[in-house]
């Protein structure tokens, strides 16, 4: 069965390497972003040697986009059948002075665009009989000062992703979260930035407080939500798995 995969928010950081690993795999994959240039050279990017990539704008957090840019996927790759929700964005600040719009903002594209993508694209799950859902949360939904608003997404993709496995898995369609802790990317590095700190000193402080003594990077997710989408992971369903170098508590 030739196997299409969506990976929204894939223009860098993280979903690059995501989108990068299931070519590997023989996987086509849509690059799905809401920076069309990104995402095209993300595509220009790719080892030719595995599957199909193309580049397909989208913005999550809005239904009719969404429809549209799964709709261009299928006339283009055909039915997706893999999907991974990886856009999301941070707006941090004290609860004090969080403002209703980065509230809404991160919200909405963290999990308002968790929950339009799986609308949209199990409806081409069903009808293949088969599908696979990742989701990208973060140590971050057990709750983080200074995040109430990503910390509320990522809690509530979670608890999107257990109820979704319920009710997918007569479908033959698993769904799981994947919660990083730090990763090094142009996200982490620009809120090291915001701290004072180059990225380098920034993930040193951080290195050592993790058990592994080491930040991720975005091929430690990468390979996870590989396996995931996968075969292998048959009958792993609605579980939270935490890449974070050392327990979550």
């Amino acid at each position: 069965m030739n196997r299409v995969a969506i990976v929204t928010g894939s223009a860098r950081g993280i979903g690059a390497a995501v989108a990068g690993r299931l070519l590997e795999e023989g996987i086509d994959v849509a690059v799905l972003d809401i920076d069309p240039p990104a995402a095209e050279r993300a595509v220009a990017g790719f080892d030719r040697a595995g599957g199909r990539a193309t580049a397909v704008a989208v913005d999550v957090s809005d239904a009719d986009s969404v429809r549209e840019a799964v709709d261009e996927v299928a006339d283009r790759l055909g039915p997706p059948g893999i999907l991974v929700n990886n856009a999301g964005v941070t707006r941090d600040s004290l609860v004090f002075s969080l403002s209703p719009a980065d509230w809404d903002l991160v919200i909405d594209v963290n999990l308002r665009g968790t929950f339009l993508m799986t609308q949209a694209v199990t409806e081409h799950m069903a009808k293949l009989g088969w599908g696979r859902v990742v989701n990208l949360s973060s140590i971050a939904a057990v709750g983080n000062a200074g995040q109430a608003n990503y910390s509320a997404a990522k809690a509530g993709i979670e608890g999107l992703t257990k109820t979704l496995a319920m009710e997918l898995g007569p479908l033959n369609v698993t769904v799981n979260a994947v919660a990083p802790g730090y990763v090094a990317t142009e996200m982490t590095a620009a809120l090291a930035a915001k701290a004072g700190h180059t990225a380098e000193e920034h993930q040193a402080r951080v290195a050592a407080t993790i058990p592994l003594r080491r930040v991720g990077h975005p091929k430690d997710i990468a390979h996870l939500v590989a396996f995931l989408a996968s075969d292998h992971a048959s009958f792993v369903s609605g579980q939270i798995i935490h890449v974070a170098g050392g327990p979550v508590c």
